[in-house]
């Protein structure tokens, strides 16, 4: 098919949805699509007066989507029952059988703990627009939701949806921020009284693993485009996870992390684990030399192990096989490397992504081991709420879906930029040696926004 210019896929799209017939047998949600030309995605959604705006690149997939609008929204602000979220997600999976419809969201680190504005504990839309590309093609998507709305209505709302898209600007170009001041929470001295904390003896024999994170707060005098940002990131870290959410023009949370959550494929489930780290060498001979020092590092093969065994065990009674490598590889990103291992699964008939989200999330490679003496240890000690940071972010529909692990990341606010960062702490935790690897992991970020 011939793919149209912007301008002409428009037309085309609000010609279709004037002469779709709307059937009482059909799916309550129903979508339009057309080819279209070649266009920088982020550019575009960055160009959108519509919110919210949402931008997901995979990691290992030929395949990048900017949305904007909502024809369907479910969010959670307060505390929400499991059971709550497994009604609503199989409500949404029951509303359309076309493979193409995805609703694309994240689920917080901690569930049960405030969480930030507008975000919540769990959030999910269903875009009213989407630019899709798969490889060297593009899509323009326009979704309608005629289960809550009339079908004249929501024919309506789209084209007038449509009729606000504009063609994408240049993005700005990437200027260094006036840095008014950073704060860390927790600072350096409680940060060592932590990990002092959690590598006790008595503390260590009952939960192994521990991962404190710290927030980092850039205060700025000057608006930060969040897309201007995560292109730059996205440049640095090709082989990551992309993605952000702006739900409004106050605040966006973007992400360019390495770590995957899992893919599902109808029952055929990808996940791995990732755990230790290293920093990158100044040249070939320096980077494989620390690589080899990272995969013979007893602290750190023992933390990917504790993550591969959890997952292996959560994993076990939703499927009929599960299978791990049993020596990890080393996964490389611009400023450090990382232990990995792959594992795949094929679930059990029935098994649905919530049940997975529940299974695998938060794993104990941002979370720690067993999950809720950790978990607790982090509520009351941590000092700040994570919100999506750690979560869990992607997509869903009924035959596939992935969701990556929201670790490098950032939340970009009025006047200040919110910076994250994590490090696993077991027996033999150094304070000092985990504060450079919270440093680390902040390199690429803080390259671009500031002069190091």
């Amino acid at each position: 098919m011939t793919a149209f210019p912007l301008s002409q896929a428009i037309s085309s799209l609000t010609d279709k949805l004037k002469q779709l017939k709307f059937q009482s047998h059909s799916d309550p949600i129903i979508q339009v699509s057309v080819p279209i030309s070649a266009m920088p995605a982020i550019a575009w959604l960055a160009a959108q007066p519509i919110y919210p705006r949402i931008y997901w690149k995979g990691r290992d997939t030929e395949e990048e989507v900017a949305a904007i609008g909502s024809c369907k929204d479910f969010t959670y602000e307060e505390a929400v029952d499991d059971n709550q979220l497994s009604l609503e997600y199989q409500k949404q999976r029951a509303l359309s059988n076309n493979q193409d419809i995805r609703y694309y969201g994240g689920v917080a680190f901690d569930r049960t703990t405030e969480c930030w504005p507008e975000f919540g504990r769990a959030h999910f839309v269903l875009p009213r627009i989407e630019l899709r590309r798969s490889g060297e093609e593009y899509k323009l998507l326009i979704n309608l939701n005629c289960e809550s709305n009339e079908p004249e209505a929501e024919r309506a709302l789209a084209i007038e949806a449509l009729a606000k898209l504009v063609s994408p600007r240049p993005l700005p170009p990437p200027n260094k921020i006036n840095l008014l001041s950073r704060s860390d929470r927790p600072d350096r001295y409680h940060w060592t009284e932590l990990v002092k904390k959690v590598t006790h003896e008595k503390f260590i024999q009952d939960t192994p693993k521990v991962v404190l994170s710290r927030l980092t707060q850039l205060e700025v005098d000057e608006e930060v485009d969040p897309w201007m940002l995560l292109a730059c990131w996205q440049g640095r870290n090709q082989n990551s996870f992309q993605f952000g959410f702006q739900f409004s023009p106050e605040r966006a949370f973007i992400s360019c992390t390495p770590e995957r959550l899992y893919r599902r494929r109808q029952r055929e489930l990808f996940t791995e684990a990732l755990a230790g780290t290293t920093t990158r060498g100044l040249n070939q001979e320096e980077d494989r030399a620390l690589a080899q020092q990272l995969l013979e590092d007893n602290k750190n093969s023992h933390e990917n192990q504790l993550v591969k065994e959890h997952i292996v065990d959560a994993l076990t009674p939703l499927s009929n096989y599960v299978g791990a490598e049993e020596t990890p590889r080393v996964f490389k990103l611009s400023h450090i490397q990382h232990l990995h291992r792959s594992i795949r699964a094929e679930l059990k008939p029935g098994i649905d992504d919530f049940q997975l989200l529940q299974a695998l999330h938060p794993t104990p490679a941002v979370g720690g081991l067993p999950k809720e003496p950790a978990m607790n240890f982090i509520r009351q000690r941590e000092g700040y709420a994570r919100g999506w940071y750690a979560g869990a972010c992607g997509y869903f529909n009924k035959y596939e879906s992935e969701f990556a692990v929201a670790i490098r990341s950032a939340l970009i606010e009025p006047g200040r930029i919110n910076l994250f960062a994590g490090a696993g702490i077991v027996s033999g935790s150094e304070p000092e040696a985990e504060w450079v690897e919270l440093e680390n992991k902040l390199t690429t970020i803080l390259s671009i926004l500031t002069e190091l």
